[in-house]
């Protein structure tokens, strides 16, 4: 029987990229998924985001593996749209065990050039939208005195990053909700965890190349250092560290960083 059959996962930023890819290894692992995206151009960063075609094509991959779906449109930032997410998602399946944070932004800003504007935009969609949702989905893991919660950072959660002020802070932030929410929420079982890729091979490095006048290549291997010869890791890489913690053999880790990061943090 495969590993997750029963359980729910719900994950943002599930269009493409890293959630999608955790969406899928989930989901052929026997999960529910229900896949939380807004699906369009923001004002800031100026790039574009996971399009709503990118969702229906998750959803039918998803349906081709037997697996039950639920495809939502919203925003992490608005905190109803959130809860009625989440509700929607216990009404269709009973329950949602798992929880991936993985909804964010990244863009460069001079910290002397930075607008209020950009710094709020940075933490209220890579901070504030983690907890909008650990907030709506904790009381039905309470109820069911189990859970995994696991939030996407970053290795600029752990360092910080030139021109990168902002998006190292909501990084950080993240790592110190993850610290702070497993301690109070290991009585009802809940483990709680943070991840913290290397850059990955998704669109984001489209965007920011251009809003950059530079490759995708040029951004990864500008903020790179990797030890192992390579630019950046694959979504999928990200995918099968999010199946093992959020699998019964991680059962005993909660309030850990787990770095996936060719070697960067290690000099």
């Amino acid at each position: 029987m495969p590993e997750f059959t029963g359980k729910t996962a719900f994950i943002t930023g599930a269009a493409r990229g890293q959630g999608r890819a955790a969406a899928l290894a989930l989901a052929k692992e026997g999960a529910d998924i229900v896949a939380f995206d807004l699906a369009e151009r923001l004002e800031y960063p100026a790039y574009s985001e996971g399009a709503g075609a990118q969702l229906r094509s998750l959803e039918e991959e998803i349906l081709s593996m037997g697996r039950r779906v639920r495809i939502t449109l919203g925003d992490v930032r608005d905190d109803s749209a959130v809860t009625a997410a989440v509700e929607a998602a216990i009404t269709a399946f009973g329950r949602i065990d798992i929880l991936f944070n993985n909804a964010g932004i990244c863009a460069y800003a001079a910290v002397d050039q930075m607008t209020d504007d950009e710094w709020n935009a940075m933490l209220d969609i890579n901070l504030k939208g983690a907890f909008h949702l650990v907030r709506r989905v904790v009381p039905h893991m309470k109820n069911a005195k189990s859970g995994v919660i696991i939030n996407n950072s970053s290795v600029m959660g752990l360092r910080g990053g030139n021109r990168l002020s902002h998006y190292a802070a909501s990084k950080w932030g993240l790592t110190g909700l993850t610290k702070a929410w497993a301690i109070e929420l290991a009585p009802w079982n809940i483990r709680v965890l943070s991840i913290h890729p290397t850059g990955v091979n998704t669109p984001m490095n489209d965007g920011l190349a251009a809003m950059e006048g530079a490759t995708p290549l040029e951004i990864a291997e500008r903020s790179a250092g990797n030890l192992q010869p390579v630019p950046w890791i694959e979504p999928e890489d990200v995918a099968q560290l999010v199946l093992y913690l959020a699998s019964d053999r991680a059962r005993y880790a909660t309030g850990s960083q787990f770095v996936l990061d060719a070697g960067l943090l290690t000099v």
